[in-house]
């Protein structure tokens, strides 16, 4: 999938996510709601999820679907990167996005027999799912 950027520059969504100086910028600039399709499309969470992650309404979120000019205020767009983090995280490690759905939802001993998903609604929590996910992806399973 491409996004873009700036007026002429298109780049890979995966390229995307591995320059942290363009992410830095997007996050200042606010994302915007086309780049947040794009996230949405690839992630594995709901609607719900998604107004629950960034403390806003469904409604909200349906409000500014009919605005694709939209950008989301920096604090929203930190949380949107972050899922997408998370997200080419488990998809590297599962390679499914639904096997990846099913860890996110399944208690894990490794995060105090809670489900990944209810983690990741803060920072911190979003820290140790990559942790584990990161683990994992060395053979460390608990």
């Amino acid at each position: 999938m491409l996004y873009q950027t700036t007026p002429k520059r298109n780049i890979k969504y995966s390229e995307f996510l591995d320059d942290k100086m363009m992410i830095i910028s997007a996050i200042r600039a606010g994302i915007p709601y086309s780049l947040f399709e794009v996230i949405q499309e690839q992630a594995p969470f709901t609607e719900t999820d998604w107004a629950d992650f960034l403390d806003i309404s469904t409604k909200s979120l349906q409000r500014y679907k009919v605005a694709p000019s939209h950008h989301f205020k920096s604090i929203h767009s930190e949380k949107i990167i972050e899922m997408a983090e998370v997200t080419k995280a488990g998809l590297d490690f599962f390679g499914d996005i639904e096997k990846l759905k099913l860890w996110l939802n399944t208690p894990n001993y490794a995060l105090a027999s809670l489900k990944p998903i209810e983690l990741l609604k803060d920072s911190y929590g979003k820290e140790l799912v990559l942790t584990v996910l990161s683990n994992m992806g060395h053979g460390i399973f608990i």
